[in-house]
Parts: structure tokens; C-alpha cells; sequence
């Protein structure tokens, strides 16, 4: 049996608040990594400045666990068509550590895609570094697809210069524990982050989220929008800060999450922040959780459609969200595979042939 350690620290909010909730970070069990007298490549120096939401403990790890590192650089005005893909396979833990740098006025594509599932437990995990130069557009898409048995853990971190618009997309579709991290440093003026996030949560599966934007450049722009269900006993830590800092003058920040819950025995944490160290500025921040209510399980009784059937068609709604929104074929395939695990085969067919994607007579 390999050897094990403890991260103790994982997805550490960026200020210790609220201990007695025990909603300040996460432990994972996570093998130790071997070294055999390769000479590993290593990302630039550049990268190491870029802080990820997931933690420097996690961070670490990843990178010493991972062995080579991958480097991509996006020329300056240019707009690269193919996405930027990190495939990751829970089956075989696999450990990626990237880096990316959009240069001055480009566009890129990055997408995550974590998949599968593990005969034994397995630790998988992906560490992406973006740096997007002036006035660069970086779109993120990431997905986390896993079955039972698989843990994994996801490091973001991207700094964004002036005039820089960073769009993310999380979906978080799966896995026995799970644990995302992401920060966004708006560094340079009018910067702007719009960040889209989608979760759903059940059986016994534990999702732990932290989301961090800095704010350092005027007049600069962050949305962060989450939503989700969570059935049966799974258990979700959300952490959502803004923090506004001294100079940013003219930023503003906004971040709200929804939250279905279709279980009787979940445990919900949501920790939204707001961090200020400017008058010129505005933040909002809020978090509502609720179940279906009786009157539109009423409304949808009397049209023939059960509870379940109600629960099925929320849940639906995420994974077509993922699908529509992959932008190639392994991680499209990824949330397809997920939904067939969750939904079942005949509404993941129904989802794929509703986009498109299959035929009659085809396999989904």
C-alpha cells in the first residue's frame, strides 16, 4: 500500500473566520510522491507569484506530485481556436500542474476536465496557473465529472492585467470528495472576471468550493454567480470572498449563490465575505437555500410529473448546462458520462440528442 499524508490545510479562506463552524479549510489524505532522479521540467518563474485558491500546502503537493509541468503561451493579438485541454483521469490519479499566458491582446480557451471513476480509492488532481496580459480575453471551463471511489483536487489561480476579462465556467458534477479552489487577482484597471459556477452534490459525496477574487486595479469587476442541489446526505463548504483592496477605487463586486436541497440529512455551509480596504467601492454578497416548494410540486403533480420526477428535471437543467457549454469532445463526453451515472442512460441519450450531438441508431 502506497504511503500517505495528510494536507492539513486545503482551500483556506482568505480571512480565519467562523471557527467554531469548522468552515475555514479541509483535510485530504493524499499520497506522498515519488521521486526517481529525473530532471523534471518546471514551469517559469512567473508562476510562482500566482496565488490559487486552493492553498500553499495543496499547491505544493500538486506540483511535486505531478513530475513534469506543461507550458502554453498564446502570441500576442492573436485568437487561438483550439482549446487549451487538461485531461485528467481519476482511474489512474492522474496529477497535472499547467501554466498558460495569454499575452497581450489575445483569446484562449482553457478547459479542465476531470473524469472516471476508481476500482480502488484514487487521488487525482490539477493545478492551473493563467497569467492574461493587457487586454487579453481568457475563457475557463472547467469540469468535474467523477464517479465513486475518486477524490480530486482543483487549483486555480489567475492574474489579470489591465483591461483583461476572464471568464470562468465550473461545474462540479461528482466525486467522493471533492475540493475546489480558485483565485482571481484583478490586478490591472477595468480588469473584469465573470464567473459562472454550477454544482450538484449526493449520496454521501462531500464538495468543498473557494472561491477568492482580489481586487487591486480601479474601477474594476467582479461577478461571481454559484447555484446547485444537494441530495440524500452529501455535505457542501462554499466560500465566496471579495476582497477590496486599498487602491482599488471605482471596483466592484457582487456574488450570490442558490441552493436546492432535495435531501433530509445534508450539511450546507456557505461563508460569503466581503474584505474592504477602500471607501470608492461597492460589494454585495448573499446566499439563499430552499427546497421545492409544495405549490410547485402541486402545479407539477397536477401536469402528471412526480416529485422525483421534479428533483430530475433540476439536476437535468445543470448537466445541459455543462454539455451546451463544453467546448470539446472530453469534456462534453465527460458530463455526458456523469449524467448517464446520475440521471440515467435514456435522459443522458435524451440530453445528447437534444444538443445534437447523437442520432438515431447512435451511442451516446
Amino acid at each position: 500500500m502506497a504511503a500517505t499524508k495528510t494536507l492539513a490545510h486545503v482551500n483556506v479562506p482568505a480571512a480565519q473566520t467562523w471557527n467554531y463552524l469548522r468552515i475555514n479549510d479541509i483535510s485530504f489524505e493524499v499520497p506522498v510522491p515519488t521521486t526517481k532522479g529525473e530532471v523534471l521540467a518546471r514551469l517559469p518563474r512567473l508562476f510562482d507569484a500566482v496565488e490559487t485558491g486552493v492553498g500553499a500546502e495543496a499547491a505544493s503537493w500538486i506540483v511535486s506530485a505531478s513530475g513534469d509541468s506543461r507550458y502554453v503561451e498564446v502570441k500576442a493579438g492573436t485568437h487561438r481556436a483550439e482549446p487549451i485541454v487538461i485531461d485528467i483521469d481519476a482511474a489512474t490519479g492522474d496529477v497535472r500542474d499547467t501554466g498558460v499566458l495569454v499575452r497581450e491582446g489575445a483569446e484562449a480557451t482553457v478547459v479542465v476536465a476531470a473524469h472516471g471513476h476508481a476500482d480502488e480509492p484514487s487521488t487525482s488532481a490539477s493545478l492551473l496557473r493563467i497569467v492574461a496580459e493587457r487586454d487579453a480575453v481568457v475563457h475557463l471551463v472547467e469540469i468535474v465529472a467523477l464517479g465513486k471511489g475518486a477524490q480530486h483536487l482543483e487549483g486555480v489561480g489567475i492574474d489579470a492585467a489591465d483591461g483583461a476579462l476572464i471568464e470562468v465556467r465550473q461545474y462540479a458534477l461528482g466525486g467522493d470528495k471533492v475540493a475546489v479552489g480558485i483565485c482571481t487577482n484583478l490586478a490591472g484597471r477595468s480588469a473584469r472576471l465573470v464567473h459562472d459556477m454550477r454544482y450538484i452534490a449526493s449520496g454521501s459525496e462531500q464538495l468543498d468550493v473557494n472561491h477568492l477574487a482580489r481586487q487591486r486595479g480601479r474601477n474594476t469587476r467582479s461577478e461571481i454567480v454559484t447555484s446547485g442541489i444537494l441530495a440524500d446526505s452529501a455535505k457542501k463548504t462554499m466560500r465566496e470572498t471579495i476582497d477590496l483592496i486599498h487602491g482599488a477605487k471605482g471596483a466592484t463586486g457582487n456574488e450570490i449563490e442558490t441552493v436546492l436541497v432535495t435531501g433530509d440529512n445534508i450539511v450546507n455551509k456557505t461563508l460569503p465575505t466581503i474584505l474592504c480596504d477602500e471607501d470608492d467601492v461597492a460589494g454585495n454578497h448573499g446566499a439563499s437555500i430552499g427546497s421545492v416548494s409544495p405549490e410547485q410540486l402541486g402545479y407539477l403533480a397536477d401536469r402528471g410529473i412526480s416529485t422525483t420526477e421534479a428533483e430530475a428535471l433540476f439536476a437535468r437543467a445543470i448537466f445541459d448546462d455543462a454539455v451546451i457549454h463544453a467546448p470539446e469532445a472530453i469534456s462534453r463526453a465527460a458530463a455526458l458520462s456523469r449524467a448517464e451515472e446520475v440521471l440515467g442512460s435514456e435522459i443522458a441519450r435524451d440530453v445528447a440528442e437534444g444538443l445534437g450531438l447523437v442520432t438515431d441508431g447512435e451511442d451516446a
